[in-house]
Formats: structure tokens, sequence, C-alpha cells
């Protein structure tokens, strides 16, 4: 009995190098510092590891839908950036965990449930992507090296892996979904998918469509839809917008840096709206705490610095304004929290301070459109829902019209409100 229960130790501890060594590790989460008691969701967290010898190790936190996971929708959801954490997503946006961002004394936040989160409807995985952001990292120095199309495969690896060590979800319905930066990969993952199954690859992905938040599709339409935009709010006046649309030709991305009277008619449009929260036109913009550029490069179309050093907060605690970027500075306490990271799993010494939005990553943007990627799966009749915020002067509803325009898809319904318990929520 001596020799079958040490030769069983040496097979379990063979088994558990072998596990790591592939990169592919998961736990379930039951309690999560800042939460008093058990996590009243399912909560996985783990690697999944991709690319030459698994040495990029993808991180990524689960949670099961909370209403009927056997037969509920998977959703990859991919954040912006490129660098943007999986966790900002989960605690910010559509996950079921939010921080206490009122009660907050500076120590470790406390945890609040959301109460409409998409989990309610939903299997979602977040993942850490590029390689470099939130936990995920590379047991190399080259291979924090990544791009628009690596980035595709190596998601689409990781969901292959994921379904395998996941088999009770392989059949659900799936969708790839992500907002900003991630709306330009969210297609091409769902290509790679496509043309994997389409090659007969295992496991088959039961791939119904994608969502795109706010997202990012093509450049030349995306970043040039903003001067329209600014004028249709009334960002800046007939006047202003008149100069620029004749003397730029209404080419105000790229524009020829010889054409004086459009740079000047640009350089007086940037200074009306370059104290502006450019994700909000609405929320205000902070000194120290609004990072520059955004992610979709509001110096595209601008040559000028967009800076707000001149801006001041108020002083005293009463008149400050609102931020919702320190919201995210609570994120910042938390994950960086020796304890968190335990309950987390994360692996010791793999990374150093945690960050939600990692601007120094080894990343080229290689994949210009991904426009033809949309009119390829509107003719294949794949589910598709795009959506933007329409107060967004970085991702502008205007340029997401204007691409699907593009693809002179067939109408079925015209322009109407979309009503939420009897109020008008956005229009469709």
């Amino acid at each position: 009995m001596g020799v079958i229960t040490m030769n069983w130790i040496r097979l379990h501890a063979l088994l558990l190098l072998l596990l790591f060594n592939n990169g592919t590790s998961q736990s379930i989460v039951k309690t999560l510092p800042g939460y008093s008691g058990t996590l009243p969701v399912t909560l996985e967290t783990g690697y999944i590891g991709v690319g030459e010898n698994d040495e990029v190790q993808l991180f990524y936190y689960f949670i099961e839908s909370e209403n009927n996971p056997k037969t509920d929708p998977l959703l990859l959801w991919m954040n912006g950036g490129p660098g943007c954490s999986g966790l900002s997503s989960l605690v910010y946006e559509i996950g079921p965990l939010a921080f206490d961002v009122v009660d907050f004394n500076g120590s470790l936040p406390s945890i609040l449930l959301r109460p409409h989160s998409w989990t309610k409807v939903a299997n979602i995985i977040f993942i850490d992507w590029p390689v470099g952001t939130g936990f995920s990292y590379s047991t190399s120095t080259r291979g924090y090296s990544s791009t628009d199309t690596k980035s595709a495969k190596d998601n689409y690896t990781f969901l292959k892996k994921w379904l395998l060590n996941h088999p009770m979800f392989i059949k659900n319905r799936l969708y790839v979904a992500g907002g900003s930066y991630g709306g330009k990969l969210v297609p091409m993952v769902a290509m790679e998918i496509l043309l994997g199954n389409e090659a007969g690859l295992q496991p088959p992905l039961s791939l119904q469509g994608y969502i795109v938040g706010s997202g990012l599709t093509d450049p030349d339409i995306d970043y040039n839809e903003r001067v329209p935009y600014a004028h249709r709010v009334a960002l800046i006046s007939d006047e202003y917008f008149e100069r620029a649309k004749v003397s730029c030709n209404e080419k105000y991305v790229n524009h020829d840096p010889k054409n004086e009277q459009c740079h000047l008619a640009l350089q007086a449009i940037e200074e009306c709206v370059n104290q502006l929260n450019l994700g909000h036109i609405l929320e205000p913009r902070c000194k120290f705490l609004m990072p520059k550029p955004d992610d979709f490069g509001w110096d595209h179309t601008f040559l000028e610095d967009n800076s707000v050093d001149h801006l001041l907060l108020p002083t005293s605690k009463e008149d400050r304004l609102w931020c919702r970027t320190e919201n995210y500075a609570k994120s910042y306490f938390w994950a960086n929290d020796p304890t968190v990271q335990e309950a987390l799993h994360i692996r010791k010494g793999t990374i150093g301070d945690w960050t939600r939005y990692n601007r120094s990553l080894s990343y080229k943007l290689n994949q210009e459109s991904v426009l033809h990627y949309h009119k390829i799966f509107s003719e294949k009749g794949y589910n598709v829902l795009i959506y933007n915020g329409d107060h967004d002067l970085a991702a502008t509803y205007m340029g997401t019209l204007k691409w699907i325009r593009n693809l002179n898809l067939t109408v079925d319904d015209d322009w109407r409100p979309w009503n939420v318990n009897g109020q008008v929520a956005g229009l469709v």
C-alpha cells in the first residue's frame, strides 16, 4: 500500500506539473476580500497558455449565468485600450460585482452587487488581453510583443482551450463581445472562429454572432465623424464647421499637412473641445485623472497637443467635481492587495504592479479596418448588435451609422425610440 501511495503522489505531482507547464489552471473563487460572506455568483479565475510553448499566459475571470448556466449563452468579453483589464468591465460596466465608491475610506474597497449585471442572462468570460494586460504575462521577453492579428489568433486559441477545459459549455450559444478598441478585435476573433469551424478544427464553436459597444471599426470613418458630431451637438459653431468642411474637403483625418487653411480650421475646433471629457462630454475632465490620449487616438483627428494642465480642481472636498477616474482608482487599491491576489489565485512574481490600463505595451496596430469582416458576417446572417453612447466624442454614433450604411444593408425597421418600463432609453 505504501508503494502504491507513493506512486500515486508522484503521478499526481507530475500531472500538476504538466498542467502548469501547459499553461492551464483554473480555480473557483468562493470569497473575496471586500465582500462579506460567500459570493452569491460562481466566479472562476485562471490562466490559459497560448503561443509558442504556451509562453503567453492569458488571465481570465469567468462568471456563470445567474439564470441557467447550462442553456444561457456564453460571452467572451474583450476590453479596449489595447491594454485595459477585463476586471474593469467586470466591476465598472457589465459584471455582477462593483466597488463601493461612496463610502471608500482609503483602505481596501468594499464590494457591492450590481442588480443589472449581464450575468443575469449570460455566462461571461472577461479576458486580460493582450499579454501584459492586467494579470496576463509571458514567460519570455519576446512573448510580450503583440499585434492585432496575433491577438485575434491568441484569443481564439484561448477560447478553444477554455472550452476544452469546460466541455459543459461547448454547445452553449457563443457570442464574441467587446468595446472601444476591443470592438476592432471582436469581428477578427469571430472570423477566426468561423474559419476554424469551416476547417473542422476541434472543438466546434457554437458561434451565433457578436456584440460591439462604442467600438473602433474603421479609423478613416470613426475619427473623421468626430468633427460633424461636434457640430451636431453644438460644441462648435456653424461657421467653424463650414470652414473646416470646405477647407478640408470633409477629410479631417490624415489631411494634407500643407493645407494651412484646413489646419487652422481644425485648430479652432480643437480649442473648443480640448477641455472636454472625450468619453462622455457631459462629465468633467479632471487633471491627472483623465489620461491622454484616449484609446481611440484623438491626435489622429487634431494635430495640437490636447493638454489640460491648466485645469484645476476645487480644493475643498465639498466643491470637488465628481470624476469617473476617481472610481477607477479603487481598482488599484483592490487588485494590488496581496490578499486579493491570493484569493484570485494569481501566480506570484509574474507581474509587477497591477494597472487597470497598461499604456506601455509592445503592441502594433496592424489591422487598419475591420469593415469587411462586418460585411461578411452580415451576408452570412449572423446576429450582430452594435451600440454607442450618444454623448461619446471618442467613438461617435455618427461614425457607426456611417460605416453601417456602407454595408448597403436592407433596413427592416426605421429609426425609432427604444423603451424600457415606458420610458425612452435609447434610439434604434
